[in-house]
């Protein structure tokens, strides 16, 4: 974004103002293989990183994408990439590897209808559930959901600090309807925003300990070539790096990932409230679907029902502490999704006497606020 983009009106598509966001954050490499409904982000990086000062990289495909973004970070440098689903499975295992070593790299998924090559020009949000658990064994993650050209912006730039802060991937789910909208909005100037970069050490190099534990969990980062030595593998490993099969250094290690995120969760799990304080009803939703909630949740309003929604920014780690009062308070829930009900499945765990009812569609087409309306009058 150049200095005079800011303040003014632009029309913008979402998935360019994810590049702008990016770019304001500090992303200076972008690796990535072209599918739909993500290009334009590769396509966009493709032409403004190298004016920027950054490197962007055609890969083979995405797995090499995968791997080139772990690398780059480890370098020292604010990496990233963007795909969708078919392309998001080929990067789980190097992703993976990216949580075991705690490399922070950003993943932007633009969700599309179906399983498989599927629905490529059509919306969905299957994705959901792989976003959590799509790469093997047990990992802390950061999944954050975009429903608005703002959100494609400014949550962009809060990833990327995120996963600064925390040493860890963070996936940023998008879905066709959001990537291809286009809006008007003014962006902030870049005095007005946070940009968050990871901590290095300041202990010589003789002392350095690159997984050492302190009081946040989030050992300093020390980039390749910076005369800091460690050891980075896909292993479990020790506080030096190094694979380790001791019962009590494994455990340490796997609990000590999940603590960073569990204490900064006051700030990673984020979300939004409309018209709660008195709703009978409620409705939790996210990404583009949360468009027509709005909507739908207005028209009902003048009609006198008392609903309100949760809108989720934060899908996981789940934002619980915002979930929990709205089930209790609220005779009803519902949860539209454009898939078979999988974020319905989390708002059941945390309260599960609450009445939680599903609408679901998997037709590659967008759940309408009249879909929504017609389900709240029932409800």
């Amino acid at each position: 974004m150049t200095a005079n983009a800011a303040g003014k009106p632009r029309l913008l598509q979402g998935n360019e103002a994810i590049v702008e966001g990016a770019l304001v954050a500090g992303c200076r490499f972008y690796a990535g293989y072209p599918i739909t409904p993500a290009s334009e982000i590769m396509e966009l990086m493709s032409m403004r990183l190298p004016g920027q000062g950054g490197t962007f990289i055609q890969m083979d495909d995405e797995v090499a994408s995968m791997g080139a973004v772990v690398g780059a970070s480890l370098a020292g440098v604010k990496a990233m990439t963007a795909t969708s689903g078919p392309g998001f499975s080929l990067m789980q295992e190097n992703l993976g590897f990216a949580c075991m070593a705690e490399v922070p790299c950003v993943i932007v998924n633009v969700m599309r209808g179906g399983m498989s090559t599927g629905l490529p020009t059509s919306p969905g949000q299957g994705d959901v559930m792989q976003a959590r658990w799509g790469t093997h064994g047990d990992h802390p993650i950061i999944v954050l959901c975009l429903s608005s050209v703002r959100d494609s912006f400014t949550i962009t730039i809060q990833a990327f600090n995120l996963s600064e802060k925390y040493r860890v991937p963070v996936i940023i789910l998008s879905d066709e309807i959001v990537a291809h909208t286009r809006e008007s909005i003014i962006l902030p100037t870049i005095a007005d925003l946070e940009v968050v970069d990871r901590i290095t050490p300041t202990v010589p190099a003789d002392w350095f300990k690159p997984y050492e534990d302190n009081s946040r969990g989030v050992p300093p980062m020390a980039p390749f070539g910076s005369g800091y030595r460690h050891h980075v593998t896909g292993l479990v490993h020790d506080i030096n790096g190094f694979p380790t099969e001791k019962p009590k250094e494994i455990d340490d290690f796997s609990r000590r990932q999940f603590r960073k995120i569990t204490n900064g969760a006051y700030e990673i799990q984020m979300s939004k409230r409309m018209l709660l304080d008195d709703a009978e009803i409620a409705v939790i939703a996210y990404g583009s679907v949360a468009r027509s909630v709005h909507r739908a949740i207005l028209r009902a309003r003048e009609d006198g029902i008392k609903v309100g929604m949760l809108q989720l920014i934060t899908l996981f780690p789940f934002p619980k502490r915002a979930a929990d009062p709205v089930l209790r308070q609220c005779r009803a829930v519902l949860v539209p999704e454009m898939n078979i009900g999988q974020i319905s499945r989390e708002v059941k765990r945390v309260n599960q006497s609450a009445k939680v009812v599903k609408l679901n569609r998997l037709d590659g087409h967008g759940i309408t606020p009249d879909e929504i309306y017609e389900q709240i009058i029932k409800l």
